[in-house]
């Protein structure tokens, strides 16, 4: 009866934690964006600024994730396919966005990229900008959504082994047709919920993104940094309006999320 009582209580505690501190701020968000009626709604949402804003994220969404799949599926397939000295070291590389700010990182592509780094004087000659502009942009979501996918792909691959791929290879196999037709079926399924942490990551970033973008409306301002102007201005309809494009989108992420979470653990029963 008491094991009983206490479960309860845990339950009732998780789920009015969740509702408080998550489901209730969304809705809030939702009902603020809509409080001046649907039209308001759409005027803000469909503003140029706003739209340009969105394409800019999405296209930073995108680059980042196509560099960071093929960055994290070629990492996971050296760390846990073969030996060399150096492993722990890009391991350790791999986990450095999980250790600093952003904050820090938007740093870092100043001092290298910025008037003051090193690598200006060569950018400047080649007629390429990367700060206030985006490409530092690009560069600086790559940089924190950097491990997502490999960190997903590491402990899957180092659990499944490599005696089915070696056998594939004494066979006569080549290394990409192993790739597609072993070792892939095996790490689908993490290798999507890799993509989705990642993407979820890009669309959200605002601290990397915030220090090397300039916040030049209608140039280098992504969704989040849109948001964060029309708040600064007190343009709050239109801010939380803009803002429920980002909830929205984070809800289907969230979705998608779990439905590849279930395949996960489904497919650990099986």
């Amino acid at each position: 009866m008491r094991e009983k009582a206490l479960k309860i209580i845990l339950i009732f505690i998780g789920a009015a934690f969740i509702v408080i501190m998550l489901i209730m701020p969304l809705l809030t968000v939702i009902a603020y964006a809509l409080r001046q009626g649907w039209n308001t709604f759409f005027n803000a949402i469909s503003d140029p600024y706003a739209i340009k804003a969105l394409k800019l994220t999405l296209f930073t969404t995108i680059i980042s994730l196509v560099v960071n799949t093929v960055f994290g599926i070629f990492a996971a397939w050296a760390i846990t396919k073969f030996n060399f000295r150096a492993k722990q070291i890009l391991i350790t590389l791999i986990d450095i966005p999980f250790s600093i700010s952003p904050i820090i990182a938007g740093l870092i592509f100043i001092v290298v990229f910025g008037r003051i780094g090193w690598a200006y004087p060569l950018l400047e000659a080649l007629n390429i900008k990367v700060v206030f502009a985006v490409p530092g942009i690009v560069l600086a979501t790559i940089f924190v959504t950097f491990p997502f996918v490999s960190r997903e792909l590491i402990p899957l691959m180092n659990s499944s082994g490599s005696d089915e791929e070696e056998a594939a290879a004494l066979m006569g196999a080549k290394g990409f047709y192993i790739f597609r037709k072993i070792t892939l079926p095996h790490i689908k399924w993490s290798l999507l919920y890799g993509m989705i942490l990642c993407t979820a990551r890009a669309l959200g970033e605002f601290g990397a993104v915030s220090v090397v973008s300039g916040h030049l409306r209608g140039k280098t301002n992504t969704l989040p940094l849109h948001v964060e102007i029309l708040y600064s201005e007190f343009n709050l309809t239109a801010a939380f309006s803009v803002a429920s494009l980002l909830v929205i989108i984070a809800v289907i992420i969230l979705i998608l999320r779990n439905l590849i979470e279930y395949r996960l653990k489904r497919g650990e029963n099986d």
